[in-house]
């Protein structure tokens, strides 16, 4: 009984290779044709062809068949598909993928893309925009393959993001630790610039790597600017506004309002809105009447030393004496008239 068990199991094991198989082999009879197409009412044409061995290199080619995604089709040959544009061609299997994908289809309906699929929006991508369909490979292999996705809608500010400081570590130094598209605005459920909540959360992002003490030792950076930037005006007021729900978060100052968003530069850059030479104007963006004396005031990401700031850190350490000084005396002064009373008695 066992043994008839065991057989069974086995040719089931090696038919179902051979059935996968089959079924693409049944369906590229016509979709292997390279000159197959169709035109659609609306005068736009879709190839139909489908390149096998592009589909088997593809991350679903030792996994899926056909029919898995187009489980509509059930006889061979099939009816036409009633679509007039190809938009509607995508949007009738979008939903496909979250068959196997639920968890990350599900981000994405808190995407900005979605809002723009829900309103109309025939240019928001899907799925298979962003993936492809049939030769869908892994999204980060190489990292820049990120930042060419995203430049296919966002051109304007891929060529912006290609000149900064992050886009030519990573499109022309090939360094895999900078920044990309998804890594600040994520990748399935992507957060807007012009939203609160996002602007909102800027500074934590820019910290997740720059308050990385061994990612920054490894560029000779500071890992102090999160830190630093949380103890002045601009962080703690963002800190508190960030917690106040119903506050205007749009006014105060975080790390994009002075380095800049997809155009960032090195902050000795002689075009960085944070040297020396600019710093007035960046500052004027906010404080309109800001003179050439008044970025003076701000101690940029240091913390204060003896080198740095010796008047600030000065009274920050007679602070430090200082209050404890006061305190304690003013316990200890407690404490013996407690037990003057209790002697007295």
């Amino acid at each position: 009984m066992l043994t008839v068990l065991a057989l069974t199991l086995a040719l089931s094991a090696q038919a179902a290779p051979a059935s996968k198989a089959e079924q693409t082999g049944t369906c590229l009879t016509c979709h292997g044709d390279k000159a197959l197409e169709v035109k659609l009412p609306s005068g736009e044409t879709r190839s139909l062809f489908v390149d096998l061995d592009a589909f088997q290199k593809s991350v679903h080619g030792d996994k899926l068949t056909c029919v898995d995604c187009h489980n509509d089709i059930t006889d061979v040959p099939h009816e036409a598909r009633p679509f007039k544009t190809l938009r509607e061609f995508s949007l009738a299997y979008y939903e496909n993928c979250k068959r196997c994908h639920f968890a990350n289809y599900t981000k994405t309906l808190d995407s900005v893309h979605f809002a723009s699929v829900a309103r109309g929006d025939t240019s928001a991508p899907l799925c298979v925009d962003c993936h492809g369909s049939h030769a869908v490979a892994l999204p980060d292999k190489p990292r820049s393959r990120i930042s060419a996705t995203c430049a296919r809608c966002h051109s304007g500010v891929s060529a912006t993001y290609a000149r900064s400081v992050h886009g030519k570590g990573l499109l022309e130094a090939h360094n895999e630790d900078v920044p990309t598209c998804s890594d600040c605005h994520r990748s399935h459920d992507v957060g807007g610039p012009a939203t609160a909540d996002w602007r909102a959360r800027t500074p934590q992002l820019c910290v997740g790597c720059h308050g990385d003490e061994q990612l920054m030792s490894k560029y000779g950076l500071s890992a102090a600017v999160g830190r630093t930037y949380l103890a002045d005006f601009h962080g703690m007021t963002a800190a508190v506004r960030r917690a106040e729900k119903d506050a205007e978060v749009s006014v105060v100052a975080r790390c994009t309002d002075c380095h800049g968003v997809h155009d960032i530069t090195k902050t000795d850059d002689p075009d960085s809105p944070v040297v020396k030479a600019n710093l007035v104007k960046t500052c004027q963006k906010c404080h309109g009447e800001a003179t050439a004396n008044f970025p003076a005031a701000w101690l940029s990401h240091y913390e204060p030393s003896w080198r740095t700031a010796p008047l600030v850190y000065a009274v920050q350490l007679a602070y430090k004496i200082f209050i404890p000084f006061m305190i304690g005396g003013l316990v200890l002064q407690i404490l013996l008239h407690l037990w003057r009373v209790v002697v007295n008695r």
